[in-house]
């Protein structure tokens, strides 16, 4: 099934230096660094109120920001509620979660419990990357671990929350480390049932430094959904994410 859905991106703004990133700027001022006003960020869903085709939800996924108070991402909710009470506001990945823990002194069940009552209805799957420890530590040392990203979706998911769950291959890690994270996940899933979709992510070695890299072949892209259904069988769905398969390739996916 499809939704139609809008990424609101706030802020690239990212104190991790993750190698594969291509979004992030590491500080505020930098060339292409930006973060938007609540006016900048509300606007975009402000544009689509009278389309054809309304929007049923927004994804939203921003930089590691050193310099925002926590409010200016309750008000952000807040604010596209007010807009469009029924819309589905999906935010903040584990990373961003557990970053907002640590940085404004609140357990990973303080954050979730204010975002939700400022608008939070579920988490997306992002920052995950491959939960091997091996892998982080050369291509995303200075985030959270992979028990950390865990942690904070078995929080979620205690606290009533569904949310989604990601995969990046293509990068450095093995055939072995991408089998361990799906084991990984399908453990938290028989554990608390709250993960609603997962999704494989494919590697694009574009403007980023690990740009040598050659990225999967499509077949690979397709035998990672494969395995993916038959070893997440307890998650309900696996998403064909176009824009970064292509169009045709995630045709292909949604039957493979």
């Amino acid at each position: 099934y499809f939704n139609r859905n809008l990424h609101i991106n706030a802020t690239n703004v990212c104190e991790a230096s993750c190698r594969f990133c291509s979004f992030a700027r590491l500080e505020e001022g930098k060339p292409g660094a930006y973060t938007m006003s609540h006016a900048e960020a509300w606007g975009k869903l402000q544009a689509r109120l009278d389309a054809q085709d309304p929007i049923t939800e927004i994804h939203i996924v921003n930089g590691l920001h050193p310099g925002l108070p926590f409010d200016y991402y309750t008000e952000l909710l807040a604010g596209l509620k007010r807009l469009q009470p029924p819309i589905h506001l999906t935010a903040f990945t584990a990373v961003e979660l557990h970053y907002y823990a640590k940085k404004y002194g609140m357990t990973y069940a303080e954050v979730i419990t204010k975002l939700r009552e400022a608008g939070l209805d579920s988490i997306p799957g992002g920052g995950a990357e491959i939960f091997a420890a091996r892998v982080r530590k050369k291509i995303c040392d200075d985030k959270c671990t992979g028990d950390e990203w865990l942690e904070v979706h078995r929080t979620a998911h205690k606290l009533g929350l569904r949310s989604n769950c990601t995969m990046l291959y293509g990068t450095i890690e093995t055939l072995e480390e991408r089998v361990d994270h799906m084991l990984r996940l399908r453990a938290l899933q028989a554990e608390t049932g709250g993960f609603q979709t997962f999704i494989p992510l494919s590697f694009h070695p574009d403007n980023n430094t690990l740009m040598r890299l050659p990225g999967p072949t499509g077949v690979e892209d397709l035998r990672t959904y494969a395995v993916a259904r038959l070893m997440l069988d307890n998650i309900p769905h696996i998403k064909a994410f176009w824009i970064m398969l292509g169009v045709k390739t995630a045709q292909s996916a949604r039957w493979f």
